[in-house]
Protein backbone atom coordinates (compact mmCIF):
# COMPACT_ATOMS: atom_id res chain seq x y z
CA UNK A 1 0.00 0.00 0.00
CA UNK A 2 1.56 3.49 -1.04
CA UNK A 3 1.27 6.14 0.66
CA UNK A 4 -0.88 9.18 -0.85
CA UNK A 5 0.28 12.97 -0.60
CA UNK A 6 -3.06 15.03 0.68
CA UNK A 7 -3.96 18.27 -0.66
CA UNK A 8 -3.60 21.14 1.48
CA UNK A 9 -4.47 23.94 -1.26
CA UNK A 10 -6.87 24.92 1.25
CA UNK A 11 -4.40 26.69 3.43
CA UNK A 12 -3.73 29.15 0.08
CA UNK A 13 -5.10 32.20 1.58
CA UNK A 14 -4.18 32.12 5.05
CA UNK A 15 -2.95 34.92 6.00
CA UNK A 16 0.55 34.72 7.19
CA UNK A 17 1.29 32.51 4.82
CA UNK A 18 2.16 33.48 1.61
CA UNK A 19 1.04 31.49 -1.96
CA UNK A 20 5.00 30.60 -2.97
CA UNK A 21 6.16 30.06 0.77
CA UNK A 22 2.95 27.27 1.04
CA UNK A 23 3.27 25.91 -2.66
CA UNK A 24 7.09 25.26 -1.65
CA UNK A 25 6.20 23.98 1.48
CA UNK A 26 3.62 21.37 -0.19
CA UNK A 27 5.85 20.22 -2.78
CA UNK A 28 8.89 19.46 -0.01
CA UNK A 29 6.14 17.54 1.36
CA UNK A 30 5.16 15.48 -1.57
CA UNK A 31 8.83 14.44 -1.50
CA UNK A 32 9.19 13.10 1.86
CA UNK A 33 5.37 11.07 0.68
CA UNK A 34 7.36 9.92 -2.36
CA UNK A 35 10.36 8.98 -0.45
CA UNK A 36 8.44 7.03 2.52
CA UNK A 37 7.07 4.70 -0.83
CA UNK A 38 10.02 4.45 -2.30
CA UNK A 39 11.91 3.51 0.80
CA UNK A 40 9.35 1.05 1.88
CA UNK A 41 9.25 -0.76 -1.61
CA UNK A 42 13.10 -1.12 -1.95
CA UNK A 43 13.05 -2.55 1.51
CA UNK A 44 10.52 -5.15 0.97
CA UNK A 45 12.36 -6.16 -2.20
CA UNK A 46 16.11 -6.32 -0.58
CA UNK A 47 14.12 -8.66 2.51
CA UNK A 48 12.35 -11.03 -0.33
CA UNK A 49 15.72 -11.43 -1.93
CA UNK A 50 17.94 -12.14 1.31
CA UNK A 51 19.40 -8.79 1.67
CA UNK A 52 18.32 -7.62 4.97
CA UNK A 53 21.39 -8.55 6.87
CA UNK A 54 24.07 -6.37 4.86
CA UNK A 55 24.88 -2.14 5.68
CA UNK A 56 22.73 -1.22 2.69
CA UNK A 57 19.13 -2.30 4.15
CA UNK A 58 20.56 -0.99 7.47
CA UNK A 59 20.96 2.63 6.36
CA UNK A 60 17.87 2.58 4.24
CA UNK A 61 15.90 1.44 7.38
CA UNK A 62 17.31 4.18 8.96
CA UNK A 63 16.60 6.27 6.44
CA UNK A 64 13.12 5.16 6.49
CA UNK A 65 12.59 7.06 10.15
CA UNK A 66 13.61 10.60 8.68
CA UNK A 67 11.33 10.03 5.80
CA UNK A 68 7.98 8.91 7.10
CA UNK A 69 8.66 11.18 9.72
CA UNK A 70 8.91 13.97 7.63
CA UNK A 71 5.41 13.15 5.90
CA UNK A 72 3.85 12.55 8.80
CA UNK A 73 5.45 15.79 10.75
CA UNK A 74 4.02 17.86 7.59
CA UNK A 75 0.64 16.27 7.62
CA UNK A 76 -0.01 17.43 11.66
CA UNK A 77 1.62 20.64 11.07
CA UNK A 78 -0.88 21.20 7.88
CA UNK A 79 -3.62 19.88 9.52
CA UNK A 80 -3.36 22.24 12.15
CA UNK A 81 -3.17 24.82 9.90
CA UNK A 82 -5.74 27.20 8.72
CA UNK A 83 -8.08 27.47 11.60
CA UNK A 84 -9.94 30.67 12.30
CA UNK A 85 -11.95 30.83 15.30
CA UNK A 86 -10.37 31.51 18.79
CA UNK A 87 -8.87 28.40 21.47
CA UNK A 88 -11.85 27.41 23.63
CA UNK A 89 -10.10 27.46 27.15
CA UNK A 90 -12.87 25.74 28.51
CA UNK A 91 -12.66 22.82 26.19
CA UNK A 92 -11.09 19.82 27.57
CA UNK A 93 -7.44 20.34 25.99
CA UNK A 94 -7.87 24.25 27.18
CA UNK A 95 -8.43 22.31 31.28
CA UNK A 96 -5.74 19.96 30.90
CA UNK A 97 -3.51 22.84 29.34
CA UNK A 98 -4.33 25.18 32.51
CA UNK A 99 -3.76 21.78 35.17
CA UNK A 100 -0.43 21.03 33.44
CA UNK A 101 1.22 24.63 32.54
CA UNK A 102 -1.51 26.76 34.84
CA UNK A 103 -2.32 29.02 32.49
CA UNK A 104 -3.07 29.34 28.99
CA UNK A 105 -0.62 32.06 28.49
CA UNK A 106 2.26 30.31 29.85
CA UNK A 107 1.42 27.37 27.96
CA UNK A 108 1.54 29.46 25.05
CA UNK A 109 5.14 31.15 26.46
CA UNK A 110 6.82 27.51 26.75
CA UNK A 111 5.84 26.53 23.45
CA UNK A 112 7.05 29.71 21.79
CA UNK A 113 9.93 29.33 23.57
CA UNK A 114 10.29 25.99 21.88
CA UNK A 115 9.64 26.97 18.64
CA UNK A 116 11.99 29.80 19.02
CA UNK A 117 15.07 27.79 20.59
CA UNK A 118 18.33 28.39 17.83
CA UNK A 119 18.40 25.51 15.21
CA UNK A 120 15.64 23.71 12.95
CA UNK A 121 12.90 21.28 14.10
CA UNK A 122 9.77 21.34 15.14
CA UNK A 123 8.33 22.67 18.05
CA UNK A 124 5.21 19.69 19.42
CA UNK A 125 2.74 20.08 21.71
CA UNK A 126 2.62 15.98 23.00
CA UNK A 127 0.05 14.25 25.25
CA UNK A 128 1.87 11.52 27.02
CA UNK A 129 -0.36 8.77 26.69
CA UNK A 130 1.13 7.07 30.18
CA UNK A 131 0.44 9.70 33.00
CA UNK A 132 -1.48 12.24 30.66
CA UNK A 133 0.35 15.27 31.09
CA UNK A 134 0.71 17.26 28.05
CA UNK A 135 4.52 18.14 27.98
CA UNK A 136 5.79 21.24 24.97
CA UNK A 137 9.01 18.95 23.17
CA UNK A 138 11.75 20.11 20.61
CA UNK A 139 11.93 17.87 17.92
CA UNK A 140 15.46 18.15 16.51
CA UNK A 141 15.77 15.98 13.04
CA UNK A 142 12.37 14.50 11.63
CA UNK A 143 13.72 11.12 13.12
CA UNK A 144 15.32 12.31 16.59
CA UNK A 145 13.77 13.29 19.71
CA UNK A 146 9.97 11.90 19.37
CA UNK A 147 9.06 11.11 23.45
CA UNK A 148 7.82 7.47 22.99
CA UNK A 149 4.25 7.09 24.33
CA UNK A 150 3.37 10.37 23.30
CA UNK A 151 0.70 11.55 20.41
CA UNK A 152 1.62 15.13 19.12
CA UNK A 153 -1.22 17.49 19.32
CA UNK A 154 -0.10 20.75 17.59
CA UNK A 155 2.85 20.91 15.66
CA UNK A 156 4.56 23.33 14.30
CA UNK A 157 7.32 23.78 11.60
CA UNK A 158 10.60 25.54 12.23
CA UNK A 159 12.87 24.10 9.79
CA UNK A 160 13.64 27.49 7.56
CA UNK A 161 11.73 26.62 4.88
CA UNK A 162 8.59 27.13 6.41
CA UNK A 163 9.46 30.52 7.61
CA UNK A 164 12.27 32.01 5.67
CA UNK A 165 10.55 33.28 2.63
CA UNK A 166 8.13 35.40 4.05
CA UNK A 167 10.01 36.41 7.34
CA UNK A 168 13.84 36.33 6.47
CA UNK A 169 15.17 35.96 10.09
CA UNK A 170 12.42 36.52 11.82
CA UNK A 171 10.91 33.38 13.07
CA UNK A 172 9.17 35.02 16.08
CA UNK A 173 6.76 36.79 13.80
CA UNK A 174 6.23 33.96 11.65
CA UNK A 175 5.10 31.65 15.34
CA UNK A 176 3.23 34.38 15.59
CA UNK A 177 1.19 33.87 12.37
CA UNK A 178 1.31 30.54 13.26
CA UNK A 179 -0.66 30.74 16.14
CA UNK A 180 -3.02 32.91 14.96
CA UNK A 181 -4.21 30.53 12.30
CA UNK A 182 -4.62 27.14 14.69
CA UNK A 183 -7.01 24.88 13.76
CA UNK A 184 -8.15 23.56 17.50
CA UNK A 185 -10.76 21.46 16.38
CA UNK A 186 -7.83 19.42 14.64
CA UNK A 187 -5.69 19.79 18.02
CA UNK A 188 -8.79 18.74 19.97
CA UNK A 189 -10.20 15.97 18.19
CA UNK A 190 -6.15 14.42 18.39
CA UNK A 191 -6.30 15.04 22.30
CA UNK A 192 -9.72 12.70 22.23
Amino acid sequence: MEYTAKDYTRLILTAGFSETMLKNHFTLYQGYVTNTNKLFATLAQMLKEGKAANPEFAELKRRLGWEFNGMRLHEYYFDNLGGNTPFNTDGILGKKLIENFGSIAVWEQDFRATGSMRGIGWAVLYHDSTDGRLINFWVNEHDVSHPAGCTPLLVMDVFEHAYMLDYGLKRADYIESFLKYIDWKKVEARFK
